[in-house]
């Protein structure tokens, strides 16, 4: 008999943790940590701050399953009120999470408005654009694959001290970080129950493993990004008018 949905993808999706974490243990590594860490608080609030408008769309589609004529073969998906009630109740624990994150900028001594003065990168675009576009059209489902990934990497309960070690930053700086930890823990199990009761039919379990897939992949590329030098050329600064050059003959020898 073939496993729910939830437990399956569970099972899919766990083999691959080692690579996040190889990837979690690059980015949080003693050198440049301190830099580092003020990008990473700026990338996840880019990320976080998606995560209840996402699942606010998510729970409307959910709705609209079983009368919705323009998804031809989804109308009246069964376990679609169950996934509107999961997120439902997500939504009222995730509210506003991306708060912490600017908290913390202030804490680090950073103005929280350096959140929203550059365009996220394409690597967050990849991580947080594909759940937006699948749920919008093809199946809120999809959603859930993205959120099991997340919740299945959680910050480890050590991590704000090792941070606050490793960086000198005072203890207000890894709020996000230690809340995190302390509130996620057990989220992971309520998503696959979720799943299981939800996710009752082909389309939308196709529709959750490529997502968490999908998922892997794309918070890989960020750690990746995160975890390097800043580059010197970003669709940003591509943008960015450059300073005049004086004239070459007015230059100095």
């Amino acid at each position: 008999m073939r496993a729910p949905a939830g437990h399956e993808l569970r099972a899919l999706v766990e083999p691959l943790s080692p690579a996040l974490h190889r990837a979690s243990a690059a980015l949080w590594r003693p050198e440049g940590l301190r830099e580092r860490y003020a990008r990473y608080l700026t990338t996840m609030h880019a990320v976080i701050r998606a995560s209840v408008p996402l699942m606010e769309l998510a729970a409307r589609r959910c709705r609209a399953l079983p009368s919705d004529p323009g998804a031809p073969g989804i109308a009246g998906e069964p376990g679609a009120d169950a996934l509107a009630g999961f997120l439902d109740a997500h939504i009222d624990r995730e509210r506003h999470h991306d708060d912490w994150l600017l908290d913390d900028l202030a804490a680090v001594g950073l103005d929280p408005a350096r959140a929203f003065e550059e365009p996220p990168s394409a690597a967050v675009a990849r991580l947080v654009g594909a759940p937006y576009y699948w749920v919008s059209h093809h199946h809120p489902a999809a959603l859930l694959g993205y959120i099991l990934v997340l919740e299945l990497h959680a910050p480890h309960a050590a991590l704000p001290a090792l941070l606050a070690e490793r960086t000198g930053l005072p203890p207000a700086a890894f709020d996000s970080v230690r809340l995190h930890a302390e509130a996620d823990p057990g989220h992971s199990a309520e998503v696959v129950a979720a799943l299981d009761a939800g996710v009752t039919t082909e389309r939308a379990r196709r529709a959750a493993r490529l997502s968490a897939l999908h998922t892997v992949a794309a918070l890989l590329d960020v750690l990746a990004e995160l975890s390097a030098a800043p580059p010197l050329l970003t669709p940003a600064t591509l943008l960015t008018p450059a300073a005049p050059t004086a004239p070459k003959e007015a230059r100095t020898p």
